[in-house]
């Protein structure tokens, strides 16, 4: 009791203190609190939305829809897998496309021909053309014309003037090399036997010796000079010359009648000699051009060396009929040697002048206005 009273008394004196003190450390405890609680709730609560817009407006992906990026993201493989698909099925497409212009662009139109002009071939092929329409009409329409006759020695794609100019100056360029080659010698081409290529082209085959290596040799040095003005010339398979006689592409109608020709149409003349053609003259000719009168193929340029066989012949009919007259003038020579005919010449002669002066004194004589 006594010391509860001493408490009291003593908390009395010291009366006004210690409860101010104590109040005032409530205070600032409850300040505390309540700036604590105040912090925390603000953690709590969400920001306005306001402030989001505001963040967000900064942000590089704005105008980009979140939930479409990551539907876009989970089926990318699949659409990159297709995309690709497409892309390569376009790229083969292309490429053949490509391809198709390339082979369009490039198909062959003009060809360097080396024309056959000997009789011989030309009369015997003939022959050979006669017998197999013989035993099937319908190749008549496959039949190449005798004036068309030739070997390929070259093909090239001419699209413009210019282009042609251009390969006009390379026939012509290519003769100094020829001539080169040849240094004077004569190619003498013979054709032997036939062959074909697939059963769709007939050809009369060149026999294979020094003259046709020589023209191999020339078919490359063109195709370099022609290449080198930058026409494109040539084949990529090698060179193979021949005589094309006969193929079924002449005929659109024909190649639905007709899809192989049958070698036993021609099966007499396999082994047959043809004749020799005497390289003499190398043609620029177009494949498309109206071709001449004489069925040989539109010439633009030529070059000519050497002889050929026309020349020949030219010269062999001169021959002939030189001799003829030389025979024709000796036999007149031993007529007017003879005695008899030169006394009987004589006597015409004396008899027609003495006729012709009589009739002319009589019409003097008459008066006759004839006179």
């Amino acid at each position: 009791m006594a010391l509860r009273t001493a408490a009291g008394a003593g908390g009395g004196d010291g009366g006004g203190a210690a409860p101010e003190h104590d109040g005032l450390e409530n205070v600032q405890q409850k300040e505390i609190f309540k700036e604590n609680e105040k912090m925390a709730q603000q953690r709590e609560e969400p920001c306005p939305a306001d402030s989001v817009e505001s963040l967000m407006a900064e942000m590089p992906f704005v105008d980009t829809d979140i939930e479409e990026e990551f539907v876009m993201h989970a089926t990318s493989e699949i659409n990159i897998k297709k995309k690709r698909k497409r892309t390569a099925g376009r790229e083969i497409e292309e490429g053949s496309e490509r391809k198709k212009k390339k082979k369009k662009q490039y198909q062959p139109n003009y060809f360097i021909s080396l024309p056959i002009t000997n009789p011989e071939i030309t009369g015997n092929i003939q022959a050979v053309q006669d017998a197999i329409i013989q035993k099937d009409q319908r190749l008549s329409k496959a039949m190449v014309h005798s004036g068309s006759l030739h070997v390929t020695m070259l093909v090239m794609h001419l699209s413009t003037k210019e282009e042609i100019s251009i390969a006009v100056g390379a026939l012509s360029d290519s003769k100094d090399f020829v001539e080169d080659l040849l240094k004077g010698k004569t190619v003498d081409l013979s054709f032997q036997g036939i062959d074909h290529f697939k059963n769709e082209v007939g050809f009369v085959k060149l026999a294979e010796n020094d003259h046709t290596a020589i023209l191999t040799e020339i078919a490359e040095t063109m195709k370099k000079i022609f290449q080198e003005k930058g026409i494109s010339a040539g084949e990529e398979r090698a060179f193979k010359p021949h005589l094309t006689f006969m193929k079924l592409s002449k005929s659109t109608q024909l190649r639905k009648q007709v899809k192989k020709i049958d070698s036993s149409l021609y099966e007499d003349f396999k082994s047959r000699y043809f004749g020799d053609e005497i390289l003499h003259r190398l043609d620029l000719c177009s494949m498309l051009k109206k071709k001449q009168p004489n069925g040989y193929y539109y010439c633009e340029s030529s070059i000519v060396f050497g002889k050929s066989h026309q020349a020949d012949l030219v010269k062999e009919a001169l021959h002939r009929e030189t001799q003829a007259l030389l025979s024709r003038l000796n036999q007149i020579k031993q007529l007017l040697s003879s005695p008899e005919i030169r006394t009987n010449i004589s006597k015409e002669l004396f008899e027609d002048r003495h006729n012709s002066n009589s009739k002319w004194k009589s019409c003097i004589d008459s008066g006759s206005p004839d006179a």
